[in-house]
């Protein structure tokens, strides 16, 4: 097979995508639903799929009705990885751009930071791009049952969407070596003892709990959940100094917000805050 670049394939045409979505998009009240929809081929992630992705994170980052993202996926898995028969031939001499415009790269390794945070809920197989997209959401549950596996070095290639950076960091280094560089499966509960994940429950019980934690964030005031999250990554992008020097001014502004004034109230009425955003 050619390998052409990527810049000879750009985004899909209208005749190229198929009828059916490989990504379901749905609101729930402040929360973005952003379901893997191609069960068939174990949600394996060909082009379709991955520009799909990107333009629901796009569509949750501009959206200032939305405050929290639920990624999950529809079916018996996760994700089998990427279709490197569809996938392949696309990476090129500038490597693989996947976001077309309006959308934003779901692993966050190019282009623009999505803004707000993102729950993850996982099943079945979890392989490559999966534990990726783990790495780069905020909060993950999954099914007892998971099994994962980060086994690009088994197909000649290595793990572009940000493995290489965030699982060392987020596991420890001998940790994430032990799994990006043999290429070997590990279960859940391996998985939860590194920390790669935050919770496990019953098969089946990993989107409800997911979506309960992501309306737990959404009920929250979405100015301040999105400063939070911002510094805790400036700190991990840019140091601890950085995120010191920006949580005073960060303080002041969201001190005057709309937000601010509401949580006080609450605060001193002794009744949950609804918050706008403002």
């Amino acid at each position: 097979m050619d390998i052409q670049s990527f810049e000879e394939m750009p985004a899909l045409t209208d005749t190229e995508r198929t009828a059916e979505p490989r990504i379901t998009v749905e609101r729930d009240g402040h929360v973005l639903l952003i379901g893997f929809n191609r069960p068939q081929k174990r949600n394996a992630a060909d082009f379709q799929l991955l520009q799909e992705l990107s333009l629901a994170y796009g569509e949750l980052d501009r959206d200032p009705a939305l405050r929290v993202g639920l990624v999950f996926a529809h079916g018996d898995h996760f994700t089998a990885g990427l279709d490197l028969a569809d996938v392949g031939p696309r990476i090129g001499a500038e490597g693989l751009e996947i976001a077309p415009e309006g959308g934003i790269d779901p692993w966050q390794v190019s282009g623009r930071q999505l803004s707000k945070p993102v729950v993850i809920a996982v099943h079945g197989t979890c392989l490559t791009l999966g534990i990726e997209l783990i790495l780069a959401s905020d909060i993950a549950v999954a099914a007892e049952s998971t099994t994962f596996g980060q086994i690009e070095v088994a197909r000649g290639i290595l793990p572009f969407g940000g493995a290489t950076i965030r699982f060392p960091r987020a596991v420890g280094w001998g940790n994430a070596m032990r799994w990006i560089l043999t290429g070997d499966s590990f279960d859940v509960a391996e998985a939860h003892r590194i920390g790669l994940v935050q919770e496990i429950v019953p098969d089946g019980a990993q989107y409800d709990r997911g979506l309960e934690l992501a309306r737990r964030i959404a009920a929250q005031a979405p100015l301040a959940v999105q400063a939070a999250l911002a510094n805790a990554r400036l700190a991990v992008r840019d140091g601890d100094a950085a995120a010191e020097a920006a949580l005073q001014p960060k303080l002041v502004q969201l001190a005057s917000s709309e937000d601010a004034r509401i949580g006080m109230e609450a605060f001193m009425a002794r009744r949950p805050a609804t918050f706008v955003g403002r």
